[in-house]
C-alpha cells in the first residue's frame, strides 16, 4: 500500500547477501564508504532482501553499491541496472515532465487543469466556485484535493482505470475525489491530484504518460533503466527488484502494477535517478545541462508552499531540510515492500539515491542509518558567514526555554528549546531523526529573528506577557504564522 509521504518521520526513511559494487574515483578514493556503511551486516540484521545506493559529488557519480538480491525466491543478486518501483519519487518526475512540455509551448500550466480533461471533469465544490485550480497547484499539493495514496495491484487482479480511481471505485476510496479547501490556500498531500495531472496529459496529447516521459525526458537524458511502463504492459523492464513483506517473502508476483502512474508509477535505478538529479543541479548553475533548462530547474525546485507544508515544498520536491548549511531538494517514496529516497544539494552537485526492496520495518532502519552516516562521512559542509549571528539577550533566552507544539513541521511532535553550555538548542523528533542526534543550535540574528542549524526556514517569534505566542516562518518570499502552545 502506498502511503502519503509528507509525514517525514515515516519516510524518508538477509542472510547470505551478495554484493556487487562499482567505485568511481578521481582525486578521492571512495571505497572507504563500503566498510563504513556496513550495508551487508545491516541487511542481515533487519532481514532486508536488497539495497542499492549511488553517491554523487561535484556533479559526478562517485560511488555505487548494490547489496543483496532482486528476489528471495531466485536469490539472483542486484546489479547496477536493477530497477525498483520508486513510488512517490514519481511525483517530482511528473511535475518536471509537465514543466518541460510547457517550455516547449505544448501546455500552459497556469490554465485551469479542467480545460484539459476529457474523460472526466473536476467535481463541483464550494471551494472551486470562484477559483478553478491550475495545473501548477497540483504539483505542490495545494490544489485542495484528497486521496493521499493507493493500493497496489498485481497480474491476475482487476486493474482499475484512472477514471475509476478518481471516482473512488477502488480499494481505500469509496467516493469521488473531492476538494478540502480553496485551491492555493492550504496544503494536503494528494496522490489523487497527480492522477488528475496524468489524465490531463493523456487527454491533451492522446498518448500515455509513459510515452510522453520516454520521449521528452528519459530518452533525452539517456536513462536506459527508467520507465513508466507497468509490469503488465509490453516493454516493461527485465532487470527488476521484487517487493517483499516484513518476513522477507515475495509479495504475490513481486511486481506491483500502478495504474496511478503519474503519482507513483516510475521504475528506476539509483544510477538513473542520480543522473536526473545531477542534470537538475547542472541546470541550476546553468552549466553542462543538456535537457533541463535553467528556468525549469529553478521553477521546479523553488519553495512554493510553506503553510502547513512540512517545512516547505516545491513542485514535486520536498524542501524540508538544510543539512550542513545546504539547501536540498529531496523526495521519499514508499510502496508496500519497496521504497527509497533522493537527496540532492541545490549547489555544488552533491547527494545520494537509495532504493531498497523490503517492507518499512526492514528497509527504513537501514536507509536511515545510511543517510545519517553519509551526511557525516562525505563532509559536505557549506561555508556560511557568522557575521549576522548575535548574542542572545538573557531576557529572550529565558522566555524561549520550554516544551512546545511542533511549530517547525506541524506534525504533532513535541518540540523543546533547551539550554546547554550557555547556548540554546531545539530538540525535535524530526530534527533528531534526520541527522541521528538532537544538536540543532538556535542562533539569534537580531530583531527577534532566529535560525536553526539544519532547518531551512528563518523564525521570528512573537512575544507578549513574558511568553512566546507565535512564530513567523520565512522562506524566500513566503511567510506563514504558526501559533505556539507551551506545554
Amino acid at each position: 500500500m502506498k502511503s502519503p509521504f509528507y509525514l517525514l518521520i515515516l519516510i524518508a526513511l538477509v542472510s547470505s547477501c551478495q554484493t556487487s559494487k562499482k567505485v568511481f574515483s578521481e582525486n578521492r578514493d571512495y571505497r572507504f564508504l563500503t566498510d563504513s556503511l556496513s550495508i551487508e551486516s545491516q541487511l542481515e540484521k533487519y532481514k532486508l532482501p536488497g539495497f542499492s545506493l549511488v553517491v554523487f559529488e561535484n556533479y559526478k557519480i562517485v560511488y555505487s553499491n548494490q547489496v543483496g538480491v532482486k528476489s528471495m525466491d531466485s536469490k539472483e543478486k542486484l546489479d547496477v541496472n536493477t530497477a525498483f518501483s520508486t513510488a512517490s519519487i514519481t511525483k517530482p518526475i511528473t511535475a518536471l515532465l509537465c514543466h518541460i512540455l510547457e517550455e516547449k509551448g505544448l501546455i500552459n500550466l497556469d490554465e485551469p487543469i479542467d480545460k484539459s480533461l476529457k474523460r472526466w471533469h473536476l467535481p463541483k465544490s464550494k471551494f472551486t466556485e470562484n477559483k478553478s485550480p491550475t495545473w501548477r497547484l497540483f504539483f505542490n499539493h495545494t490544489s485542495g484535493t484528497n486521496q493521499g495514496g493507493f493500493s497496489d495491484y498485481y497480474n491476475g487482479d482487476v486493474i482499475p482505470t484512472i477514471k475509476q480511481s478518481l471516482l473512488g471505485q477502488i480499494p481505500r476510496y469509496d467516493k469521488e475525489i473531492e476538494f478540502l479547501f480553496t485551491p492555493g490556500t492550504g496544503f494536503e498531500y494528494s496522490g489523487g491530484g497527480y492522477v488528475i495531472v496524468q489524465m490531463a496529459l493523456e487527454d491533451t496529447f492522446n498518448k500515455s504518460i509513459a510515452e510522453l516521459a520516454q520521449e521528452h525526458l528519459f530518452t533525452p537524458l539517456g536513462l536506459m533503466n527508467t520507465t513508466m511502463i507497468q509490469p503488465n504492459e509490453k516493454g516493461f523492464l527485465t532487470d527488476v527488484a521484487s517487493v517483499h513483506d516484513k518476513d522477507g517473502k515475495v509479495i504475490k508476483t513481486g511486481l506491483p502494477i500502478t495504474p496511478q502512474i503519474g503519482a507513483s508509477g516510475v521504475w528506476s535505478t539509483p544510477t538513473d535517478l542520480a543522473k536526473l538529479s545531477i542534470e537538475i543541479q547542472n541546470a541550476l548553475r546553468n552549466k553542462n545541462n543538456k535537457v533541463i533548462s535553467h528556468q525549469v530547474a529553478k521553477r521546479v525546485t523553488e519553495v512554493t508552499a510553506l503553510k502547513d507544508a512540512v517545512g516547505g515544498w516545491g513542485y514535486g520536491w520536498q524542501k524540508s531540510v538544510a543539512y550542513n548549511h545546504y539547501d536540498w531538494f529531496m523526495c521519499n517514496g514508499s510502496n508496500t515492500g519497496v521504497g527509497g529516497s533522493i537527496l540532492a544539494t541545490m549547489e555544488d552537485g552533491n547527494g545520494f539515491v537509495i532504493l531498497a526492496n523490503g517492507e518499512k520495518p526492514n528497509r527504513i532502519p537501514v536507509i536511515n542509518e545510511a543517510r545519517i552516516k553519509l551526511l557525516t562521512l562525505m563532509n559536505w559542509n557549506k561555508k556560511i558567514s557568522n557575521k549576522n549571528i548575535q548574542e542572545l539577550p538573557l531576557g529572550l533566552k529565558k522566555q524561549l526555554i520550554g516544551t512546545y507544539n511542533d511549530f517547525l513541521y506541524g506534525q504533532g511532535a513535541e518540540t523543546k528549546i533547551v539550554e546547554k553550555d550557555n547556548h540554546l538548542y531545539v530538540e525535535s523528533p524530526f530534527l533528531g531523526y534526520f541527522k541521528g542526534k538532537n544538536a540543532n543550535e538556535l542562533l539569534y540574528m537580531g530583531n527577534g529573528t532566529f535560525t536553526i542549524v539544519d532547518y531551512p526556514n528563518l523564525l521570528k517569534f512573537d512575544f507578549s506577557n513574558g511568553k512566546v505566542n507565535s512564530v513567523i516562518l520565512t522562506r524566500d518570499s513566503l511567510k506563514t504564522e504558526v501559533q505556539i502552545i507551551k506545554k
